[in-house]
């Protein structure tokens, strides 16, 4: 994302994890309020821990005080191990969630497309005792992929025109949770030429 960026590699459950790291930095003077872990989009279609609403929203995050943790799934950049369809990506997840966190530490998930599905699942399957602070998913693959429910807090932030993932589907996933929808109006999926109010979005939620 930037020069400061930090790349590691981890151990995963079908081999190596790539992983980048981004911090506040030392003009930050807020409180550091913990560790935020984002997942990407559809890796079959391009999707990559480098794609730009992933990287908007650690942006987002980091402004807000966390620690955001991006990763490539199985079989992507430096990542070992093959597509499993959603399954093994959620352990991947929860792997970088478990390599990252320190003891006791408050923590966000995050997601955008099929990485949001990812965060709704792994939210679901977080070992006993550990509870996300919030959610965030941003055009949330529903009518792809069987997407959770989440807590009630959750944000989720869709464009009114998505051509990928209707919004219609997201709704009619949202309405038995009584879910609230952040609709973007004119925006498509990936938030073309909208992405810094996507960012907004995200920060002025936060500060309510």
């Amino acid at each position: 994302m930037n020069s400061l960026t930090e790349k590691r590699l981890i151990a995963g459950p079908a081999g190596l994890i790539e992983c980048a790291i981004d911090t506040p930095g030392a003009g930050f003077d807020g409180r550091l309020r913990g560790m935020a872990l984002i997942c990407h989009p559809n890796p079959t279609q391009g999707g990559t821990m480098d794609n730009k609403v992933v990287q908007t929203l650690a942006r987002a995050l980091v402004q807000l005080g966390y620690r955001a943790v991006r990763f490539n799934f199985r079989g992507i950049g430096k990542s070992e191990g093959t597509w499993d369809a959603g399954q093994g990506e959620v352990d991947d997840a929860l792997a970088v969630l478990a390599a990252f966190r320190e003891s006791d530490e408050a923590f966000v998930l995050a997601g955008f497309s099929f990485g949001a599905f990812v965060t709704s699942q792994a939210a679901q399957r977080l070992p006993d005792g550990q509870v996300a602070e919030r959610l965030i998913l941003v055009g949330p693959a529903t009518s792809r992929f069987d997407t959770a429910p989440v807590p009630a807090e959750t944000l989720v932030i869709h464009g009114e025109v998505d051509d990928v993932v209707p919004l219609a589907s997201v709704l009619d996933w949202a309405r038995p949770q009584s879910l609230p929808v952040v609709v973007v109006p004119g925006v498509g999926h990936f938030f073309h030429g909208q992405l810094p109010l996507l960012k907004n979005i995200i920060v002025r939620n936060w500060q309510i």
